[in-house]
């Protein structure tokens, strides 16, 4: 059920970005010539490789069910949903260029494929892109909890690096401190709070959806670490496994497990309807995931 809820997410939210990803109308005197057509081509043919690669649409999805499940529907959630998505893409750009890594997706990275030049080129021109999307969902409280989420996960990413930099050894309290950045809030709570948002929940409830979202965040993570400890060993990243070990690391994310599951249950203001359905399936498969 959880692919049927993935999948269609990215039929509502994939032709948006889709429709984003053309030049826009410059004033006459800055049209591009037509005898540079082949590069402007190959421009947009490299801008367009990690969208047209479509990942999972997790994030997208839980802004969706969150504004679902508060009864809400309609155009602003899909281009708030769709946002979220184009983040994600410019941001794996940035991501795999700084971990020199080779695949993404099950294909080559685009530094490995039009080098690092043209890689972080096209990072710039997507997350441009993201600010034109989100400015024309028109929504000051939207556009300032993007303008947070985006720089808490810079914020986690220069840390993460600083302490690679000085090959620090990683504890508990500053893997968390990078972990809540890149994946309690951008990839969860940060997403769930748009929803919200866009849901017209009040502070409170905000509040209480932003601590299932930390603890949901971090098993992710945690999950995640597991899953990818041989490619991370490969890349000489270090990672609580690395440093703890597989059976502490799972018991940390059951810890995180519970204290979520414990609060999604006490999230009462969340219609009992099909989006609150999906939206538990969907907080399973985050928490069980194998892969």
């Amino acid at each position: 059920m959880i692919t049927k809820t993935l999948e269609k997410t990215k039929k509502l939210v994939f032709p948006v970005i889709t429709s984003y990803l053309v030049d826009p109308i410059y004033p006459k005197q800055f049209k591009t010539y037509s005898k540079f057509k082949n590069e402007v081509n190959l421009y947009w043919e490299i801008n367009k490789e990690y969208p047209n690669r479509l990942g999972k649409y997790l994030r997208p999805t839980l802004v969706r069910l969150i504004a679902e499940s508060l009864g809400v529907t309609g155009k602003k959630v899909i281009q708030t949903a769709s946002a979220m998505q184009m983040s994600e893409e410019w941001i794996l750009i940035s991501d795999d260029i700084e971990d020199n890594s080779d695949a993404r997706r099950g294909k080559p990275t685009l530094h490995k494929m039009h080098g690092i030049e043209l890689a972080i080129n096209a990072s710039d021109a997507l997350e441009t892109i993201m600010w034109k999307m989100i400015i024309d969902i028109n929504d000051p409280k939207i556009t300032d909890e993007f303008y947070k989420i985006l720089m808490r996960t810079i914020l986690g990413q220069a840390v993460e690096q600083i302490w690679t930099n000085k090959k620090e050894k990683i504890t508990p309290e500053k893997y968390f401190f990078v972990a809540d950045s890149k994946s309690a809030y951008y990839s969860i709570a940060g997403p769930i709070r748009l929803g919200a948002i866009l849901g017209g929940s009040t502070k409170s409830q905000i509040d209480k959806l932003t601590d299932f979202g930390l603890h949901l965040g971090r098993c992710f993570q945690l999950v995640d670490d597991i899953i990818d400890i041989e490619q991370d060993k490969k890349e000489g990243k270090t990672t609580l496994v690395t440093t703890l070990g597989v059976e502490k690391v799972k018991e940390l994310a059951k810890q995180e497990k519970e204290k979520a599951e414990k609060i999604f249950s006490t999230l009462k203001f969340l219609k009992q309807n099909k989006a609150r359905k999906e939206l538990k399936e969907l907080t399973d498969f985050v928490l069980n995931r194998t892969n």
